[in-house]
């Protein structure tokens, strides 16, 4: 932290791209009706007013004349009309408004969704094109359209907004907060100034209560003071300005392998929470930790596991020592709390090696330093410890110093007749480099030792004793060894250094050759394959990835080996781990019993998979060193993941807007090409009755009735799918309704005999009269259409077991076995035959569609005899009227 401050290399580079964009002001408001659009305009004329070329691209007054007033004296760029089934909707002309090239646009409502077939489907996406042609944006947006707080908006307003713009675009943007007292906002709301009055008496009872408009007018305010927070940050560390910069709280807490760092994750989470600051767990790796036993990971991993579920951020730092690589991070995260642990040590310990905590507390004066205590680490059985030696090193590296020792000294006696004693000293520090080099700083200090001792031994008179009758040559052998001592200890500290930094050279390898593999797949699978076999590559580990899949759980996708089995257990494991968003399975404390770990794949408020790793030999699958990788490793997965979804998303989306529009145009063609010349056939039927014959007039009649029922059935449709239904429930005779429907579809089935095996003691049903009789008219059509000629159809009724069903049977085709649902969907025909029957596909669609909003069952199979098909309507216990209910029929 004493170090001069220097401008960030990624700081500067998010500036210069930039360059030659427009800026974007959001106006941010904690709920409608607070004025957001009313300052927008003000500060427009205002710009105006200076001088500045100002446009309206869009602004919705909804009806209101003092916001209505500020849009005079402004351009206003004429919107662009898009049909949509069959209307014309509105939007704002981003074609237009980059032809005129205005210095600001003002855009109202950024969360806005676009008419289909808009360039983009968002607003915010046509504001960034028109930021990225270097045009300035003034927008307006509410609390709860930010992505990552939707859920907490809906947690207690109970309404989930289904438009919202991602945090990146409040990141980049200049904020200005539109605040309102809750209690002035209920006033605007009742005297009508939001809404309608009796839309604003609904509301006061729902969204806008004051508990509800307090809540969200503090996340607004928090929001707004998090992106100016992460603006200045960004600002300081390009321009290269020191400090921590406290505009906002910033707290990180120190975490070790000791007892008590869970306590310590703990304490981060209530501090960061009172002071409602971000928060992050760093974890300083040093050369120590190359020796952690198996206790040491665990404690470390449970302190890891903890600050992720708690929602703080994780960072693991390469260092020398704990308190360089502290006050570094420190530095770079501008930190102002730091939250530390000091565990009991002798006095002893203390003056050989320092206390962290006081040099801490002196060295970062800008920081407030919260200790605490921590309990002293137990003794860690010798079977447990890493095997190597430990901290002495291992016997390996004495017995190799010692023997370069001696061979420096084999050297120096033979080169002793033409170098002097002095040389001959030098020549010691090469084992001593050497030794501690390869070996480590005790190994070093022994290299150093035992050179002293040689050189005294062998070179020094008397020769073969360890006295020295020369005082120089004392001088000599003190500082042959303070040389061996400090030599060793720089070579050390280089050599660990060079490990940290090879390490993290290896991780960020790993990371940047995961996601260059990741991002040249073609195929979700492709890309799942490749997960399960780098993660199983690079930890070595069995590696699965498994998906959720509704009606059958999870299931897996992918494996790094296809003899892998998940047990019960361990899928109830990994269902948590999906469900919750955190980690659970071995190694963490939720489901610790599995012999996997379940890591979640998360993209903002989506878990998209679950990845399972284990250790084939026993043990946790991954070390608490390698977690950050672990984790660094999933989100980028996820990334890629959520990438492919987008774009069968949008394929999907293409097809329906596709099928949407042929729909359309059929519906228009049908509506307007056929009902005319329709009213003239029948019109024509009815004069002809006075000079045609019976039989013409029959015919004409039959035929206008059919296509009548056509048409009628492309207008129910379009009432269908547009929502445009209304029901009339009453107590419904079935006997009459199969009577009226067969007696006006007579003409239809001629050559078809008409049974009707309906029982006269059926108990009437709640249904609509019109929707019911639609849906006979079109099961018995179908029938006639699809029976064999001559055959007859049967209607048949039977109440049993508290249900009541009425069937249409023809002998026909039958259906393709499997296949039977299909019948039901929308312009789908299904062939039992050969035999092309003709139709739209309409009819049983819209069968089910009524039935459907009658809360009537529909059911389509072969008959039992296999000599046709057989649909039903199925009426639940619900929809039967009992006989001797009071006020029923």
């Amino acid at each position: 932290m004493n170090q001069p401050a220097r401008p960030s290399p990624e700081a500067l580079l998010r500036q210069a791209a930039q360059e030659g964009r427009g800026t974007l002001k959001i106006f941010l408001g904690a709920a409608p009706g607070v004025g957001k659009t009313f300052e927008m305009l003000t500060d427009g004329a205002s710009r105006r007013r200076e001088g500045v070329d100002v446009v309206i691209g869009v602004v919705e007054t909804h009806g209101r004349a003092e916001t209505e007033a500020l849009t005079r004296g402004h351009e206003i760029m004429p919107r662009r009309a898009i049909d949509y089934e069959g209307r014309t909707l509105h939007e704002m002309d981003l074609d237009a408004i980059l032809a005129r090239a205005p210095r600001l646009v003002l855009v109202d409502e950024l969360a806005h969704t676009n008419a289909p077939g808009s360039r983009h489907p968002k607003r915010h996406q046509d504001v960034e094109e028109l930021l990225a042609a270097g045009i300035d944006v003034y927008s307006t947006l509410n609390i709860q359209h930010i992505e990552s707080l939707n859920d907490v908006v809906a947690s207690f307003t109970r309404v989930r907004v289904r438009e919202t713009v991602p945090d990146s675009i409040l990141e980049m943007a200049e904020i200005e907060v539109v605040d309102l007292p809750p209690d002035e906002l209920i006033e605007r709301l009742k005297a009508g100034k939001v809404y309608l009055p009796q839309e604003a008496t609904r509301a006061l009872s729902h969204f806008f209560s004051k508990s509800n408009l307090s809540a969200l007018r503090e996340l607004a305010l928090r929001r707004a003071a998090q992106a100016v927070d992460a603006q200045m940050l960004d600002h300081v560390r390009a321009i290269g300005v020191g400090g921590t910069w406290a505009g906002g709280e910033r707290i990180v807490v120190a975490i070790n392998e000791l007892p008590g760092a869970e306590t310590l994750v703990r304490a981060a989470k209530r501090i960061a929470d009172a002071l409602h600051g971000p928060w992050t767990a760093v974890f300083i790796e040093t050369p120590r930790s190359q020796g952690f036993g198996d206790a040491e990971h665990r404690r470390l991993a449970a302190a890891i596991n903890l600050a992720t579920r708690l929602g703080g951020e994780i960072a693991t730092v390469p260092a020398a020592n704990v308190v360089d690589g502290l006050k570094t991070f420190i530095a770079e995260a501008r930190a102002t709390q730091l939250i530390v642990g000091k565990s009991q040590r002798s006095r002893w310990f203390e003056l050989r090696h320092g206390s962290v905590v006081d040099q801490l507390v002196r060295e970062t004066p800008d920081v407030a330093v919260h200790v605490l205590p921590l309990e002293a680490a137990p003794a860690e059985p010798e079977s447990r410890r890493k095997p190597g030696g430990g901290q002495w090193g291992s016997p390996a590296g004495y017995l190799w110093t010692a023997a370069m020792v001696a061979g420096i000294t084999l050297a120096g006696r033979a080169l002793l007749h033409i170098l002097d004693l002095g040389n001959v000293a030098l020549l010691y520090l090469l084992p001593v480099m050497a030794a501690a080099s390869l070996f480590g700083l005790r190994t070093g200090l022994f290299a150093g030792l035992t050179s002293s001792l040689a050189y005294n031994f062998v070179f020094l008179p008397p020769v073969g004793t360890l006295s020295i009758n020369n005082p120089e040559n004392v001088i000599s052998v003190i500082v042959l060894l303070g040389t061996a001592v400090v030599t060793s200890q720089l070579t050390a500290r280089v050599r660990a250094q060079a490990d940290l930094a090879a390490s993290s050279a290896r991780a960020n390898a790993a990371l940047a050759g995961f996601l260059r593999k990741l991002t040249t797949l073609g195929t979700a699978d492709d890309v799942a394959r490749t997960i399960v076999e780098e993660v199983s590559r690079l930890f070595g580990c069995a590696t699965i990835l498994l998906t959720h899949t509704e009606g059958q759980g999870m299931t897996v996708q992918a494996a790094s080996d296809s003899g892998y089995r998940m047990e019960t257990m361990d899928l109830a494991a990994a269902q948590w781990a999906f469900d919750s968003r955190a980690a659970a399975g071995r190694g963490t404390e939720t489901l610790a019993a599995s012999d996997w770990r379940f890591q979640p794949l998360i993209v903002g408020e989506r878990t998209l998979a679950v990845l399972a790793v284990a250790n084939e030999r026993g043990g946790d699958p991954v070390r608490p060193d390698q977690l950050p990788l672990l984790v660094n490793l999933v989100d980028q997965a996820a990334l890629v993941l959520e990438r492919f979804r987008f774009e069968a998303e949008m394929r999907d989306v293409d097809a329906i807007r596709t099928r949407d529009r042929l729909r359309g145009a059929l519906l228009s063609s049908v509506s307007h090409d056929l009902r005319t010349p329709l009213t003239s056939v029948m019109a024509a039927a009815d004069a002809l009755e006075h000079g045609a014959t019976p039989e013409l007039i029959g015919t004409i009649k039959a035929e206008a009735a059919r296509l009548n029922r056509f048409i009628a059935n492309l207008l129910d449709m379009a009432r269908v799918e547009a929502g445009a239904l209304r029901l009339n429930i009453e107590p419904v005779d079935l006997g009459d309704a199969v009577t009226s429907a067969a007696h006006d579809v007579r003409s239809v089935l001629h050559g078809h005999e008409l049974r009707l095996d309906v029982p006269p003691d059926l108990p009437f049903v709640r249904a609509d009269p019109q929707l019911l009789h639609h849906c006979l008219l079109n099961l018995l059509d179908n029938a006639g259409r699809y029976g064999d000629p001559g055959t007859p159809i049967v209607i048949e009724g039977a109440h049993q077991f508290g249900v009541l069903r009425l069937a249409v049977l023809d002998q026909g085709p039958g259906l393709p076995p499997g296949r039977e649902q299909e019948v039901f969907e929308t312009f789908r025909r299904v062939e039992g035959s050969d035999r092309a029957a003709g139709g739209t596909g309409l009819g049983l669609a819209i069968v089910k569609a009524f039935a459907d909003a009658m809360g009537v069952g529909i059911e389509a199979a072969n008959r039992a005899d296999g000599r046709g098909a057989r649909f039903g309507l199925v009426f639940p216990s619900n929809l039967i009227v009992r006989a001797d209910a009071p006020g029923d029929a």
